[in-house]
């Protein structure tokens, strides 16, 4: 009968290696560029906005705080050149994030553009253009680079940065984590202090590369603009530039743990000293572990938003129960291939160690969920709320298996496989052989299957004896007498292996355990995307607000600039209505309204109408009937509003001759 086995190290860990890369590829390929937390919502003057006399300024308003550098709005004439004096001003004014840059005197009448690009608070680059016109449209030779923001073969490299990264710290973290609670002996098995030392060197290196390309990352995209020094410093004096400097920092403190864990630990005998050292490890490298995991915490999403104070711990809990969670399961993978020492009692701990992780994945996730999410139609109708969606389908898968792993693990504790006892002819130099073959983790297949039989290897006489048992020559040749020694050992080793797989609770361990690591990976990779997207919360509140910063009061003197998502329900029936009233006070208003599709591209409607009521002073509802423009834009000038007051604007939109839907938006009006 053949008893099962597990596959072979190579085999196995080059499949995974593949499908990580091919699953990698594609998320990382199908990601948009990075969409950031903060966006635009609105502008002075307006998009498309036409106005007798030139502007002293041009204004730009954000849905949160951004960093402005001087270049991070530029003003262009009809022919390109820059129409502005390249100073920002900064207009904000409490909870209102603007900023603006004064244009030059006497200019033209034409169409202008405004180009702009900036970095948002939680460290990912924002971007956009729009145009006004001074008297008149005209036509403009500017041409605007095609490339978003954070895109392009630097978006690209940056992206794998910092995935690797985020690789590299769970196993570095998890892999000591492993150690210290689950396997003590495992600090001087050498497979696993080389799984330990390469997750720090992925973090080390995928950190610098990310503070090299950061520059060119957020300005020009340009893959060159790497070793503009000038670039680097300007980079070092951000958040983000601070942040990864101290996390190359503690990383070198994190370099002292991983020598001390893999010298003098592992060295200690003496079970009261151990466990003293064992004691301060765990203590400093808590400590450098969270140290690490805050560089994320305070330069990414969890800074920024509502209750940061909140989030940032709960982000750094949640990034040391992923680290010690899949980082420790990567070690234990490695450590049931190379180490198939491996004590039972290790898997145990570890199972009730990755069963607290999963716990406080669950508990510091939901938090997470909800703040970033914010409503149910956020966590469907987002890209964010559906990257999420994915990431807890593969949590769910990925826990599924390890209840697997875990029952593995309990019928590996009911049962030790039996091994062949050692022969009585055996030597003890064979079994000194096998034994430093076997804690060096080497295969030895191949050697196995051409040496001779049992009978042979056990035979000590030289090749030259005569058959009738008359005794050859006193010396052995050495170099035969070290191939013989070669050959009994790899026959030893080969027979333990054989007798190692084919206990079913083993490989059963083994194989459950590599397909979580495989799903990890993609679950990483999900992660990765996740972490550089623009939050379902914000772009909710941005699409519902629109210019409004304060609920529904609008600023006095202002355009009324707002944004409202709709669904018809039909086909093609989902896209976003821009409503623009202008002045935004009572009397005459010239009323503009621009459909677009959720890509942000004009979408072409049967019809659109609105109704305006104040319903304090029982005023309306007073039908507008815009007119079509052109694709996506539909105007109606001297719109009344005779009072003051908070008026609910209604717009019906359809679709098709029977898919419509009526959205609306309540707006103070001074």
């Amino acid at each position: 009968m053949t008893t099962p086995t597990a596959p072979r190290l190579g085999t196995a860990l080059a499949r995974l290696l593949v499908l990580a890369a091919a699953l990698l590829g594609v998320l990382l390929a199908g990601a948009a560029p990075a969409s950031a937390h903060a966006a635009l919502t609105g502008s002075d003057p307006q998009d498309g906005a036409v106005v007798a006399t030139a502007p002293k300024e041009v204004g730009l308003t954000f849905s949160e705080q951004v960093a402005m550098s001087p270049d991070s709005i530029r003003v262009l004439d009809p022919s390109g050149r820059r129409a502005d004096t390249g100073e920002i001003i900064d207009l904000c004014s409490g909870a209102v994030v603007k900023y603006g840059v004064a244009l030059r005197a006497g200019l033209p009448d034409g169409t202008y553009t405004v180009a702009w690009q900036t970095v948002s608070a939680d460290s990912h680059p924002i971007a956009g253009a729009f145009t006004f016109s001074i008297g008149a449209p005209s036509a403009t030779s500017v041409a605007l680079p095609e490339q978003a923001a954070g895109g392009g073969v630097v978006g690209a490299l940056y992206g794998i940065a910092r995935y690797l990264s985020y690789a590299g710290f769970a196993v570095l973290v998890g892999g000591g984590a492993f150690v210290l609670l689950c396997w003590p002996r495992g600090a001087g098995v050498r497979p696993v202090q080389q799984t330990v030392v390469r997750g720090w060197l992925t973090l080390t290196g995928a950190t610098l590369v990310m503070l090299l390309l950061r520059g060119p990352y957020t300005g020009s995209g340009k893959l060159a603009d790497v070793f503009d020094l000038g670039g680097l410093q300007a980079v070092l004096q951000t958040k983000t530039g601070a942040a990864l400097t101290s996390r190359l920092l503690l990383l070198g403190a994190a370099a002292l743990f991983v020598a001390v864990l893999f010298g003098a630990y592992a060295r200690r005998t003496d079970p009261k000293e151990r466990k003293d050292l064992a004691f301060g490890l765990g203590l400093g490298g808590t400590v450098v572990a969270a140290g690490i995991a805050g560089t994320w915490a305070l330069a990414e999403h969890a800074s920024t938003g509502i209750q940061p104070g909140i989030a940032m711990p709960v982000d750094i809990l949640h990034l040391l129960a992923v680290a010690t969670w899949l980082g420790g399961l990567t070690t234990l993978l490695v450590a049931l291939y190379r180490a198939p020492s491996v004590e039972r009692a290790a898997v145990e701990r570890f199972s009730r160690v990755a069963f607290v992780s999963v716990a406080v994945l669950v508990a510091t996730g939901i938090y997470q969920s909800w703040r970033q999410v914010g409503s149910w139609s956020a966590l469907t109708g987002t890209r964010y709320g559906q990257l999420l969606l994915v990431k807890i389908g593969l949590m769910a898968v990925l826990v599924g298996i390890a209840w697997i792993s875990r029952r593995w693990t309990r019928r590996l504790a009911e049962r030790a496989p039996t091994l062949p006892e050692p022969e009585s002819g055996s030597e003890p130099k064979a079994e000194g052989a096998e034994k430093d073959l076997e804690d060096e983790g080497l295969e030895n297949e191949g050697l196995a299957d051409e040496a001779p039989d049992d009978e042979d290897a056990g035979d000590d006489r030289p090749a030259d004896a005569d058959a009738d048992g008359e005794d050859g020559p006193e010396e052995i040749d050495p170099e035969r007498a070290a191939q013989l020694a070669r050959q009994r050992a790899a026959v030893a080793t080969a027979r333990r292996k054989k007798a190692r797989d084919a206990d079913p609770e083993r490989t059963g361990l083994r194989r459950s355990v590599l397909t979580e690591a495989a799903v990890a990976v993609v679950l990483l990779a999900v992660t990765t995307v996740l972490t550089s997207t623009e939050p379902g919360r914000t772009e909710e509140e941005a699409a519902r607000t629109g210019g409004t910063t304060a609920g529904s009061t609008a600023v006095p003197d202002r355009p009324v600039d707002f944004r409202l998502p709709f669904d018809t329900g039909g086909v093609d029936g989902k896209g976003v209505v821009r409503l623009s009233l202008d002045p935004g006070r009572t009397g005459a208003n010239a009323l503009h309204l621009f459909v677009e599709r959720p890509n942000g591209k004009p979408l072409d409607v049967p019809e659109i109408k609105v109704n305006l009521t104040l319903e304090e002073k029982g005023v309306g509802p007073l039908p507008v009937a815009p007119d079509r423009i052109q694709t996506g834009h539909w105007s109606a000038s001297g719109v009344q509003l005779p009072l003051p007051g908070e008026w609910r604007i209604q717009v019906t939109v359809r679709t098709s001759e029977i898919d419509q839907t009526t959205i609306e938006k309540n707006v103070k009006i001074g």
